[in-house]
């Protein structure tokens, strides 16, 4: 465990007002007070108690003493807003943060938040790896607690990444969406895209749903992706064709309705039979691979038309439906059933997560795969702690144009 010295703004400046030094914030004009003796100052959303965003969060001002022995003191650049971090906070989520008084905190709290990108503003005279100031880190477990300004850390807890043509947040929302993907699509069963295997999904607009189609494109492997249907039928169109572009030939998408009818099976083995003698003139096997984030009667629908001997993964459940199977599936067709959870794969698996955070950005870096949309979240010295709690709570509410991602002025470290 980190030490981390926390002492109320106040208490710095009766130490020694002639050792502080201001620095200003050019988005907001205010300033930032930072210690001659090393000290940083820090702010970071907590919860001493589980419940809504809204009821349960508050903005905590500490400081941060200097780094020593193998510590490293970071800067967050972004990090994003997750529906497992919500979740952590509302106490619904299988692993959740102690709450502890490391920060100072008036009653033992959790800083929520397990992604995220970060600047080493300074390091420990004992880091033994080549980490250095200016160098950009990931987390390299969960239950880091990523939403504050700051934070401290051991250095075998983060992995380094190479910054060079790359955004923040992409780099902070690498670790679990790509990485659910990737691993769903090559750790489960083997897919062939030239013998014709494919695979489909439900939730296809989600972060995951999106490195899916991305990574079906580059591996060449067809899959279908079924979305929930929109009242805005030209809305629903216009995110059809999004997704069919973002797959440039590879990605069919259909609507949980279609997906519903009795004729979807029909209308798969049509789809498969067409595209086989079009792109690959082979005899497409059928589809392999489901991949589940809903649950409930539009999972049983992805099962209902698994080749005999396919996988179906899930990996949430946003209908808050159970899973019913028809004992056909098993008996008959042999369908194996098994579930991922990414946070305990990574935790298991870390240099296994490093390989695969690796390979993502460099495909980012060649232009081959892109970060999902994101609705970014300014969060200055200045930003008021209503602010932050109110862009929170704004992610529980009806569709959203992005995933929300607290973004870091430059010049505040």
């Amino acid at each position: 465990m980190s030490r981390t010295l926390c002492l109320p703004p106040n208490r710095i400046l009766q130490k020694s007002r002639s050792s502080i030094r201001m620095t200003s914030q050019s988005t907001l004009g205010r300033q930032r007070l930072i210690s001659t003796y090393g000290y940083t100052q820090a702010k970071s959303l907590v919860y001493s108690k589980h419940g809504e965003p809204k009821d349960v969060l508050s903005l905590h001002t500490h400081s941060i003493s200097p780094p020593h022995s193998n510590l490293l003191t970071l800067r967050t650049l972004a990090t994003p807003l997750n529906p497992a971090d919500i979740n952590q906070i509302q106490g619904t989520y299988p692993s959740l943060p102690p709450f502890t008084s490391t920060l100072g905190t008036p009653q033992p709290s959790a800083v929520p938040g397990n992604e995220g990108c970060f600047e080493v503003l300074s390091t420990g005279s004992g880091i033994k790896s080549d980490i250095k100031k200016g160098d950009w880190v990931i987390a390299k477990y969960t239950g880091l607690g990523t939403w504050r300004t700051h934070l401290q850390i051991e250095e075998d807890k983060v992995l380094k990444v190479e910054k060079q043509g790359l955004r923040p947040e992409q780099v902070a929302t690498v670790g679990v969406n790509p990485v659910t993907a990737w691993r769903m699509l090559t750790d489960f069963i083997h897919l062939d895209g030239k013998a014709g295997d494919w695979f489909i999904q439900n939730g296809a607009n989600s972060g995951v749903g999106r490195a899916a189609i991305q990574l079906g494109r580059q591996w060449q492997i067809h899959n279908i992706a079924v979305i929930r249907n929109r009242q805005d039928k030209s809305q629903e169109a216009s995110l059809k064709q999004e997704l069919e572009t973002l797959g440039n030939g590879f990605t069919h998408v259909v609507t949980e309705e279609a997906a519903l009818d009795r004729s979807f099976d029909s209308t798969v083995q049509d789809l498969i039979k067409r595209e086989g003698k079009s792109s690959s003139g082979g005899n497409p096997q059928s589809v392999k691979l489901a991949l589940n984030c809903v649950g409930g009667k539009p999972a049983t629908s992805l099962a209902r038309i698994l080749f005999p001997g396919a996988q179906m993964v899930t990996y949430g459940a946003m209908s808050k439906q159970p899973l019913t199977l028809p004992a056909g599936l098993l008996i008959f067709k042999n369908i194996t059933f098994s579930g991922f959870w990414v946070s305990k794969w990574a935790d298991a698996h870390p240099e296994e997560k490093e390989k695969t955070v690796k390979d993502v950005l460099d495909l980012m870096r060649e232009g081959q795969f892109t970060d999902g949309p994101v609705e970014k979240r300014e969060w200055g010295w200045g930003t008021s702690g209503d602010d932050l709690v109110q862009a929170v709570q704004g992610t529980l509410e009806g569709y959203r144009r992005g995933k929300g991602v607290f973004v870091f002025p430059p010049g505040e470290g």
